[in-house]
């Protein structure tokens, strides 16, 4: 059974950081491409970066691009994301999301992920 884990999630001010990790379990980790998505209070659940299966591509949303990283580290069966100079606006729940297909590059909408973490809720005060 495969099982995705995030943690890292907190109370930060604006401008500051937070960084999240997500591993997995239940199957190799290393051919599959990986995602964080997140979903604020009354929204829809939003893609917030990916990266391909061995890590070589990356993709952001553009509310991120600059202040967000995302990595993996196959060893650890782990992803990661990497939050700088957080605002206000990024307050939400952010999931972790693996796909099922091995081998595939970078993935940016929901339906593309099959397996889901329970999320970690990050929240910036102002």
């Amino acid at each position: 059974q495969v099982q995705l884990v995030e943690s890292g999630g907190g109370l930060v001010q604006a401008g500051g950081s937070l960084g999240l990790s997500c591993v997995v379990s239940g199957r190799t980790f290393s051919n599959y491409a990986m995602g964080w998505f997140r979903q604020a209070p009354g929204k829809e659940r939003e893609f917030v970066a990916a990266l391909n299966w061995n890590g070589a591509s990356t993709y952001y949303a553009d509310s991120v691009k600059g202040r967000f990283t995302i990595s993996r580290d196959n060893a650890k069966n782990t992803v990661f994301l990497q939050m700088n100079s957080l605002k206000p606006e990024d307050t939400a729940v952010y999931y972790c999301a693996a796909d099922s297909v091995p081998l595939r590059e970078v993935l940016s909408t929901r339906h593309e992920y099959y397996y889901w973490g329970q999320g970690t809720q990050v929240t910036v005060s102002s």
